[in-house]
């Protein structure tokens, strides 16, 4: 049976730090799409499919105990290398497509594990917002729905590889002396989705934006929050180990958004827009048919 499913992208993170030495992330789901399609064939072929999606689609086989073989395609709206969880969503949308194919549904947490035992992960595959343990995974928490709101998404350049980035000698000293700032911004962040407040959700991805800093620097950064709240946006949120930054918009501001995008390409050199989207809740879909209509499958 052919089965498509799309799994969403993120701009960077809400937040991102550890508590008491465990590694977390807030995640930032986006309405843009990394797509995989999974077919039945005599063999198994890889047709713009990365080593990672290959490891996932043989140990998802594996885990389900399948010997069929599938004919794989991935199409993906996501870059490489600037935190936009592009190996997240092509390897989540993978793993269930595998799955659906042999009428079998596979939870977040299975895919989760999958996904961990390759490298670190976003969490974009569990429905809502979630406070996950990109690393190893001991934490797997709920935290609500998005929040409406845009994102202009900025690139400030060059490309960060997420398993070498986690790898770095210096980042649990690092993350452990942003521990106190990451909590404060944690805290916001999760009283703005309880209470549907944007205002609240912004002045915390800020606070993790600019504790990240000392980890991973991002240059125009403060220029970009000032620029932004001139225009009515909320704050900015990073991508922790990559080089996107996004400005929030709350809808009643959303005609400010482009006057904004202009002032920040003029007066940041070097920073690149890429393009508007909006702020989602995560989840993998499966589409019915050849319709553009899709179910939700996680």
């Amino acid at each position: 049976m052919r089965v498509t499913v799309k799994a969403p992208g993120s701009c960077g993170e809400l937040a991102q730090g550890t508590m008491n030495g465990k590694h977390f992330l807030i995640t930032c789901p986006i309405d843009l799409y990394s797509k995989v399609t999974v077919k039945p064939c005599k063999s198994i072929t890889s047709l713009n499919v990365g080593c990672k999606v290959i490891s996932a689609i043989q140990k998802t086989l594996h885990y389900l105990q399948i010997t069929d073989h599938f004919h794989v395609t991935v199409r993906s709206e996501l870059p490489i290398g600037k935190g936009m969880a592009s190996s997240s969503a092509d390897i989540s949308a993978a793993c269930q497509s595998i799955a659906l194919s042999v009428g079998k549904l596979l939870s977040a947490d299975e895919i989760a594990n999958i996904a961990l035992s390759i490298e670190p992960t976003d969490g974009i595959f569990y429905p809502g917002i979630v406070l996950f343990d990109h690393v190893k995974g001991h934490i797997r928490q709920y935290l609500g729905n998005a929040i409406p709101m845009y994102i202009a998404i900025f690139d400030v350049g060059g490309e960060i590889d997420t398993l070498h980035f986690n790898q770095r000698s210096d980042l649990e000293k690092l993350n452990q002396a942003n521990e106190l700032q990451v909590q404060k911004a944690m805290n916001l962040i999760v009283e703005g989705l309880t209470k549907n407040d944007a205002i609240l959700l912004g002045k915390g991805t800020t606070l993790s934006a600019l504790a990240n800093q000392k980890i991973l620097f991002k240059p125009h950064l403060e220029e970009m929050i000032n620029i932004g709240l001139s225009w009515g946006a909320v704050g900015v949120n990073i991508a922790h180990s990559g080089t996107v930054v996004g400005v929030l918009f709350p809808l009643d501001k959303l005609n400010n958004c482009l006057p904004c995008i202009e002032e920040i390409s003029r007066y940041c050199t070097g920073v690149k827009f890429l393009r508007t989207a909006q702020f989602i809740s995560g989840g993998l879909t499966k589409q019915e048919g050849d319709s553009d209509d899709w179910k939700q499958c996680l």
